[in-house]
């Protein structure tokens, strides 16, 4: 683009409405076209660029070595599974009678059910003789059963009152018993005597018995 310059006297008055005096010995100094101006360089806004830390900075950053698992102070043990667990056997037994009382008969017969005729006779009257019937106790023979305990047996049929025909107590993990009375064992009422069949022809023993299980009515 040319530059552009006037020094006519009419011109200059469009742009000058003041006076303007010249003093004597100075020259006006040259003008040059718009000196002292100058275009101030814009910056140029660009997106801010991460710092990328020194590689210093970053191994000062890294863990001294790998971070171990913490253990709690009261590890839980895992249950065992089903396959590890010991099946809980429960004994079950033949029985004659209703136990609606919880009254357990045991007898000690390998030859009979329960007796001879004359054992069962005598256990018919003593039965009766407590007011007892079939429905009320539960008859065992523990010769099918050898070996099982008085915890086991008493448990299973919930007794309150036992009664034991040739059953000896050390067989079923008792203590020795009187004959023909009654004894306690864990608030379980307890009378040992002999089997059914000796027990018919023993007089004095029956009516030591006797006695005892008037004391139970």
């Amino acid at each position: 683009m040319a530059v552009q310059l006037t020094a006519g006297a009419a011109a200059l008055r469009l742009f000058f409405t003041e006076d303007i005096y010249l003093v004597d010995g100075e020259e006006p100094a040259a003008v040059k076209p718009f000196e002292g101006i100058q275009a101030q360089a814009q910056p140029v806004l660009t997106a801010a660029q991460p710092e990328t830390p020194a590689a210093s900075a970053l191994e000062d950053a890294r863990p001294a070595s790998p971070i171990a698992p913490v253990t709690p102070a009261n590890p839980i043990t895992p249950a065992p599974s089903v396959a590890k667990l010991k099946p809980v056997i429960t004994a079950e037994f033949k029985y004659l009678g209703k136990n609606q009382k919880n009254v357990l008969i045991l007898v000690n017969d390998a030859q009979h059910e329960v007796s001879t005729e004359q054992g069962r006779e005598l256990l018919r009257k003593l039965v009766k003789a407590i007011d007892l019937t079939a429905n009320d106790f539960a008859l065992l023979n523990y010769s099918g059963y050898k070996g099982t305990d008085f915890s086991t047996l008493s448990t299973y049929f919930s007794s309150k009152l036992v009664l034991m025909f040739g059953v000896n107590p050390a067989e079923i993990g008792l203590h020795d018993l009187p004959q023909h009375e009654i004894s306690v064992h864990n608030t379980i009422q307890l009378v040992y005597t002999t089997n059914l069949d000796e027990l018919a022809a023993d007089q004095q023993g029956k009516k030591v018995l006797w006695g005892s299980l008037q004391k139970l009515k």
